[in-house]
């Protein structure tokens, strides 16, 4: 048996166990858990970190505003150093569309050791103690609510007695890399963190989505959010492990009604997104690096090369087991492309957007290395060895 046909012999055997071994990590029906509304209805505030986020506010402000909350509630937006005008806009919005309390505040330059969307989230929790909330949400500038979104997210974690309850918001897809990149950004975040195991008792996996997290104030206190995380760029998974780590129980699932705003609609935008944490996911590890690279191209090239070589070398075997891996992948893929609306012909084309990932991945250790570290809205930290995912 030739060396190729053994690797994609491997291919294939990892395709099965990821397909029946890691969670079940490729199915979207894990949404909001079994709801119980509360006798009495907590208090919450809304937590906004906002960094020259005019360009989105008039499409999700109002939504926050709009909630239907039998409870106290109340929105802290977080003006962090905008120069377009995001606090005047976002008082503005109050005024003519009413509803919920506004209340926009300035948090100053970070200081030395923060990154800045979490020193605006430090200062929004700093403005939220003094109403002593029983809750929080941590949501961003980008993300749109459904009307019974607060409601709903307070009545699963009362009745599941979760710390913290994160729904993964629907980003959006528009534009052609918008459709080619967008589900796979989210498949393959479930590939890594399984939301099955997130949720279950007693896991050690922990991850949140950050622009949609309602976390028990008692336990943002306990746990010492977001001081205990400062330093993290991938401040959802950062805030899931603290919170985990604090004897708190975190659940993680796709958001039916919660929407990102945020348009990406070129290539250029969405590999910002990506380059800019995926190698503090690796938390700047080279041999992660070198690991995660090899892993991408056994797992999700392999079985396409082998295809094309097996049919032209005339080498069934090799060709027949390259298409079951392939085929194994698309069908992983297909609930995904259900969920975002999308044709389903873009299943055997997520080698090419696995191929893009691998490429950014690779982009990121090499800004980290030519020292031009993490960057949130435009402020860009110097290549800090303490920067990482770790809180």
């Amino acid at each position: 048996m030739s060396a190729f046909l053994w690797i994609t012999v491997v291919s294939l055997a990892a395709w099965c166990w990821l397909l029946l071994c890691q969670g079940f990590f490729w199915r979207t029906d894990v949404r909001l858990p079994r709801r119980r509304d509360p006798d009495a209805w907590p208090s919450v505030c809304v937590v906004v970190p906002a960094r020259d986020e005019a360009a989105v506010l008039p499409a999700s402000l109002p939504s926050l505003l709009a909630q239907d909350y039998p409870g106290r509630a109340e929105v802290l937006l977080v003006d962090d150093g905008s120069t377009d005008g995001t606090g005047e806009l976002a008082r503005a919005l109050s005024g003519r569309h009413g509803g919920l309390p506004l209340t926009v505040g300035s948090p100053g330059e970070p200081p030395a050791g923060w990154t800045g969307k979490l020193w605006a989230v430090r200062h929004g929790i700093a403005l939220a103690r003094a109403r002593e909330p029983e809750y929080l949400l941590l949501t961003d500038a980008d993300i749109a609510h459904a009307p019974d979104s607060l409601r709903e997210l307070v009545a699963a974690a009362h009745g599941g007695g979760f710390d913290v309850v994160s729904q993964m918001a629907r980003l959006r897809v528009e534009s052609r890399w918008e459709r080619l990149v967008v589900p796979a950004f989210v498949y393959f975040f479930a590939q890594l963190y399984p939301f099955r195991w997130i949720g279950r008792e007693g896991s050690r996996t922990a991850a949140a989505a950050g622009g949609c997290v309602l976390l028990r104030a008692g336990m943002a206190e306990k746990a010492r959010i977001p001081d205990a995380i400062r330093h993290a760029v991938i401040d959802d998974v950062a805030l899931a492990r603290a919170v985990k780590g604090a004897g708190g129980r975190v659940w993680l699932g796709l958001a039916d009604r919660v929407d990102s705003v945020r348009p990406y609609p070129r290539l250029h935008d969405l590999w910002r997104m990506v380059s800019r944490s995926a190698y503090a996911q690796l938390r700047h590890s080279p041999p992660l690096l070198l690991g995660t690279v090899a892993g991408l191209a056994l797992v999700y090239l392999v079985p396409p090369v082998a295809v094309v070589a097996g049919a032209a070398a005339g080498s069934a075997p090799v060709a027949v087991v390259g298409a079951l891996a392939w085929a194994v992948m698309a069908g992983t893929y297909v609930p995904m492309l259900r969920y975002y609306r999308q044709p389903l012909w873009l299943a055997p084309l997520l080698p090419c957007t696995a191929f893009l990932y691998l490429l950014m991945t690779v982009d990121s250790a090499v800004q980290h290395y030519r020292g031009r570290g993490a960057a949130w809205k435009g402020r860009t930290y110097a290549r800090p060895d303490a920067v990482s995912d770790e809180g």
